[in-house]
């Protein structure tokens, strides 16, 4: 292990490990590495910290992590800890430390045991046996299902066997994507089959809908190994079948039919079997061109379906218009087997720089009834239609809206699949685009002839005018408003309006931009001693508490979680927003309430992210429940101003020392550090960092406004239903 890794465990920065090297004669010496990047030995520095009161500092996964690391590529620990994962999964906290606490030849015992419960549920999965030298692997993964759960677990263990694997780019679908994705099918959908399951998250989502036989399938053992254990936590009761192999090759369903595909496939896979399967039966719109693997799959679902059953899809935005997959669009199109198109923002999910898109199909009824329109939904534009003004948004909207996140054949195996980095990615706002997107497709599922077009927004377009030269089912090109579709009185109103917000929020931020006597420390910075979060919460100066994510021990899996109190998410921190989270950001059978004077730190940051990491809970979001990717540090008010807490926490340099990552940057709150001052000092500090706060949240405010009413004028003016005001230049203007 590295210096840098050092410092991560024991909870201190680099120089600190530095210093040891050099004070220390019993601290031990390189094992390899160079002089420049030594490696050290881990078992000897965990057991040289212990011998001198340290206690790891390190997340649960991470210790999970470095104990599969210790163990060394090709030992297969990570594959035969998928049962136990699953069979620990309903042990108490009491039982699983109970059962860590055991001598190695006990807990190896047990622990065979306890896995050997559950191998005929998980594909390619022998009864399992550990040595002696599997007894740390097997405590870090009782801790870690201890403390983070077992779905927690899960993951790690896929990671490490991925890794070992070579296979590159495996991504798990967002959880709020496979919530709008599930939510689009009909509600009595039973059945379900993912072709492309990877780590099981839209057959999860499937099952919360009410779901109860889960078919899936996946090129990798270890997605399947994923999805089974996945589904055995979070839906025990549903009957489930997962299978390894490659779907369009070699199908384990061919006689299956179901109520439902969710699938989320492979990108642009030039080998997906063009030549051997060019007369396959599936290819009832059309052989799929060689480079449009993604039609194979689209025809794949529609042949596992019932006749007047549907399947949703997430697919790359190029499969809409490129001329290769023309003739099989059209054909689609024809039959009435495509239904809707949804794009999505990027962002959303991998691969990042696109906006992807998701496909709702259903299999022809024969002699049923003709489907004239399909229905297009751009979910990509921030805004939204307002008083007839299409493609506006709020001012509120426009600040909301913040860098929160969510490929290609091999390197991109499988939409359904999973890396750390995606599982962690930046929250994105899935309420509001599930929302958005739910209320056009319920409206035209309910009343296809009489829909209401939404411009800006969704359209129903009739069939005949799909069926061109090119076939384009791109939702952007469809939906776009026209000149017609803007009520020029109402925009002006629109206009008046944001221009009187503007110069009220204008006054508040040139109140807020006061000087107010900043004075400077002395000749040099200030210096002074520093505890780590860790330590004030050993002390009882704070607690630190963050929100279960789905999925996590204590989860029944019986439905969706209904949540009647709003829910902050990360993404409210980060733009200053009260809570706007609902169901999709918590889990209420670990859900943590907010409290007014509570500190709230992201856990998760985008690299060079410049929006807040930290604020302080005030009364409107008191009663809230708290979201996934946030810790909640909830100090002691005789010993910590919250405010001073919060500041110094989410500073640049604290962030970064505290974190793992680059793209995606980690945060582990136990080794923030904080100042030692006197309380009367710390509320100096903390009336300080409020009046920060309030200038960035004006300066977000007014930020948002002018963008609001320069996009507000740019549709007026171009659209033609706003004229020029009449100004001094106005008279002297040339004609054109």
């Amino acid at each position: 292990m590295t210096a840098a890794e050092i410092s991560r465990i024991a909870g201190v920065t680099r120089a600190t490990v530095s210093n040891w090297r050099r004070r220390h004669d019993d601290f031990p010496a390189p094992s390899a590495g160079t002089e420049s990047s030594p490696l050290y030995d881990l078992p000897a520095v965990q057991a040289w910290l212990r011998g001198r009161g340290h206690t790891s500092a390190a997340s649960p996964t991470e210790e999970l992590r470095t104990a599969l690391r210790l163990l060394g590529p090709g030992s297969g620990v990570a594959a035969r800890l998928f049962p136990l994962a699953a069979g620990v999964s309903r042990r108490t906290p009491e039982e699983l430390a109970e059962l860590a606490a055991l001598p190695d030849d006990r807990l190896i015992a047990r622990a065979e045991k306890a896995a050997g419960e559950l191998p005929a549920a998980v594909p390619e999965a022998e009864p399992v046996r550990y040595g002696p030298e599997d007894a740390d692997a097997v405590r870090a993964l009782l801790g870690c299902v201890r403390e983070a759960g077992p779905q927690a677990a899960v993951d790690v263990l896929a990671e490490r066997e991925l890794d070992e694997g070579a296979a590159s780019g495996v991504y798990q679908t967002p959880e709020g994507l496979a919530v709008l994705m599930a939510r689009l099918l009909p509600a009595e959908a039973s059945r379900v089959l993912d072709p492309a399951c990877g780590s099981g998250t839209l057959l999860a989502a499937a099952a919360r809908r009410g779901a109860r036989k889960l078919f899936g399938q996946d090129s990798l053992p270890v997605q399947g190994r994923r999805t089974a254990v996945r589904l055995l936590l979070a839906a025990p009761e549903a009957e489930t079948a997962i299978r390894v192999g490659d779907s369009l090759r070699d199908d384990a369903f061919p006689d299956v039919t179901v109520d439902a595909v969710l699938c989320n496939p492979p990108f642009a896979d030039r080998d997906w079997g063009h030549d051997e399967l060019a007369y396959d039966p599936r290819w009832a719109y059309g052989l799929p061109p060689r480079l449009e693997s993604e039609l194979a799959w689209v025809q794949h679902a529609l042949a596992h379906l019932e006749p007047g059953r549907h399947a949703v899809m997430l697919l790359p935005p190029a499969l809409a218009f490129r001329s290769s997959g023309r003739r099989v669009r059209a054909e689609l199109i024809r039959a009435g087997a495509l239904r809707a198109v949804v794009s999505l923002p990027a962002r959303a999910a991998y691969p990042l720089h696109i906006g992807l898109q998701i496909w709702v199909l259903q299999r022809p009824e024969p002699g049923g009834t003709d489907r004239t329109t399909v229905l297009f939904v751009d979910g990509e534009g921030e805004g939204e239609q307002r008083d007839g003004i299409p493609g506006t948004a709020s001012a509120t909207d426009t600040a909301t809206a913040d860098a929160g996140t969510r490929g290609g054949s091999r390197s991109r195996r499988s939409g359904s699949s999973s890396s750390t980095a995606s599982s962690s990615a930046a929250p994105f706002d899935w309420a509001g685009l599930t929302d958005r997107v739910l209320g056009q497709w319920a409206a035209f599922t309910t009343a296809p002839d009489t829909y209401a077009d939404e411009p800006g927004v969704a359209r129903a377009v009739p069939l005949v005018d799909l069926l061109d030269d090119v076939v384009d089912v791109t939702p952007a090109r469809h939906v776009r408003a026209t000149a017609a579709d803007i009520d020029p009185a109402a925009l002006a109103r629109r206009v008046d309006d944001l221009y009187g917000q503007l110069a009220e929020q204008v006054t508040a931020l040139a109140a807020s931009s006061t000087s107010g006597g900043w004075q400077p420390s002395g000749a040099s910075a200030r210096e002074w001693r520093t505890a780590t979060v860790s330590d004030l919460a050993r002390g009882g100066a704070l607690t630190v508490l963050r929100a279960a994510t789905p999925g996590t021990r204590g989860s029944k899996g019986s439905g969706a979680p209904t949540v009647e109190r709003p829910v902050l998410a990360a993404r409210d921190i980060a733009a200053g927003n009260p809570p706007s989270g609902s169901a999709v950001d918590i889990h209420t059978d670990a859900a943590q309430t907010v409290a007014a004077g509570d500190v709230l730190v992201r856990a998760v940051a985008g690299g060079g992210d410049a929006a807040a990491m930290t604020r302080v809970a005030d009364d409107r979001d008191a009663g809230a429940l708290l979201g996934q990717h946030i810790h909640l540090l909830r100090p002691d008010p005789a010993r910590l101003d919250p405010w001073f807490l919060a500041g110094f926490l989410g500073a640049d340099d604290n962030i970064a020392s505290a974190s793992t990552g680059s793209t995606l940057v980690h945060v582990t709150p136990g080794r923030l550090r904080v100042p030692l001052l006197p309380l009367e000092e710390q509320r100096r500090y903390g009336e300080a960092f409020r009046r920060v706060h309030e200038l960035r949240a004006a300066a977000r405010r007014t930020a948002g406004l002018a963008a609001d009413t320069a996009a507000t004028l740019t549709i007026g003016l171009t659209a033609g239903v706003l004229l020029p005001p009449a100004g001094p230049n106005a008279s002297g203007s040339p004609s054109v």
